[in-house]
């Protein structure tokens, strides 16, 4: 652990045992988790509702220098082990005090509408430094795949009323899925891109600071290599599950056995994508290797996967329909002035002329700046809330945030400040 107010290191009670290696204290009936003694979020109590309980016993508190997790000995997220009072522990729970909200988010279990809410008002707040880099990304991103596509549509396109032989088919399907792929790897490189230095943006607004890009670069720049390799170690493995299950039906001729591997696969891959989903924050914030990242993200999602997959698949699905809207009029613009309108369509030309490929590039580029800080801020507010569920995150958050009496109220010591309320990168080291 280092002495900065930053990310803590793996190490956490999920781990299983403490920094310096040894187990920690037996627990309480009612396992480490948060969620099992949590009311919903919907039932936090307002500021000023409800009559505070005697307060307990105070256990001891965070000193200094100890890492986000690291509570006096007892596991941060035990049934007995929080620092708060009240019926459930927590700030915000029955009888006890509302939870603080230093920066886009209050400082407690989530629910879907306060991820979405949080991840719309870092966007809406710091939109000069999101912006900055979505946008910077998604032109570089069209540009490539503008230029990819338009250098490669000749070969695509097949005169009407000819027939053509199974070379020119098998030619043009080999370019058709090398202008895909080379947009796809464009996209991958703009996504690593736009994660690494968004996590640290959406980290600093958890508490309330404001960042520049030249500070996110700054911080998330250590850790680019180690982020392209977790990304491209999900999509190997992705593909190799995907060929390992459809390889028996392939081999054997058997239509209905391959079909069968494919919806194995897909199942398969779908479960370890969400399960690995939280790996990415994970690498940036606590500064892990890959593998370690893996397994943090493990870990968090464990007991959460349905919660995790059902708010990412209403984030894709909201980001989705943000993205359709905006491209699909300039893409049917696009078409009908510069790219021949329906006789294009008919004859696959459409989106050979420039004026059409432009209209269709500026659409992806307005939506790409729009949905990619969204889908990379849900995830790291995901990730943040799974760490207070479990490991009572929302206490380092609100020492690193400068909140001197938070989880402590009339129960014993307040947690040191932390030397310069605002200072430091919460990255970590």
């Amino acid at each position: 652990m280092n002495d900065s107010p930053g990310w803590a290191s793996p190490g956490s009670p999920t781990d299983g045992e403490g920094s310096d290696g040894t187990q920690p204290p037996a627990q309480p009936t009612g396992g480490p988790k948060w969620s099992a003694e949590q009311p919903p979020p919907g039932q936090w109590s307002s500021p000023g509702t409800g009559a505070p309980e005697t307060p307990a016993a105070s256990p001891q508190q965070p000193q200094q220098g100890a890492g986000w997790g690291s509570y006096g000995g007892q596991q941060p997220g035990s049934q007995y082990g929080s620092p708060y009072g009240g019926q459930y522990g927590y700030p915000g729970g029955q009888g006890g005090p509302s939870a603080a909200k230093p920066g886009v988010i209050p400082l407690r279990p989530l629910g879907l509408g306060e991820i979405l809410d949080g991840a719309v008002t870092t966007m809406r707040t710091h939109w000069r430094s999101v912006l900055s880099i979505s946008l910077a990304v998604a032109v570089i991103v069209q540009l490539v795949s503008v230029l990819v596509q338009k250098y490669s549509m000749d070969e695509l396109v097949i005169e009407p009323g000819s027939q053509p032989d199974a070379r020119e088919v098998l030619d043009s399907i080999g370019s058709s899925m090398a202008v895909t792929l080379a947009a796809l790897f464009i996209q991958l490189v703009g996504g690593i891109l736009v994660t690494a230095m968004l996590t640290m943006v959406f980290s600093r607004a958890v508490l309330g600071q404001s960042s520049t890009v030249a500070g996110a670069w700054r911080e998330s720049r250590g850790q680019l290599l180690r982020l392209a390799a977790l990304t491209l170690l999900l999509g190997a493995g992705a593909v190799a599950a995907f060929t390992v299950l459809i390889l028996p039906g392939v081999l054997a001729d058997n239509l209905g056995l391959g079909v069968l591997g494919g919806f194995a696969a897909l199942g398969l891959i779908t479960w370890l994508w969400f399960k690995c989903s939280l790996a990415s924050p994970a690498l940036m914030l606590e500064k892990a290797k890959v593998f370690t990242a893996l397994s943090r993200s493990s870990k968090l999602v464990k007991g959460s996967w349905w919660r995790i997959f059902g708010i990412s698949l209403v984030t894709g699905i909201l980001t989705s329909i943000v993205s359709a809207i905006i491209i699909w009029p300039l893409t049917l613009i696009g078409v009908a002035v510069f790219g021949g309108g329906m006789d294009g369509l008919a004859d696959g030309s459409s989106m050979d002329s420039w004026g059409a490929l432009v209209f269709a590039g500026i659409g992806s580029v307005i939506a790409l700046t729009i949905t990619m800080p969204m889908q990379s801020g849900v995830t790291v507010l995901l990730y943040i809330d799974q760490r207070i569920r479990r490991e009572a995150l929302d206490l380092e958050l609100a020492r690193a945030a400068g909140l001197e009496n938070y989880g402590a109220g009339d129960h014993g010591t307040a947690p040191t400040p932390p030397s310069a309320a605002g200072g430091g990168p919460v990255t970590g080291g």
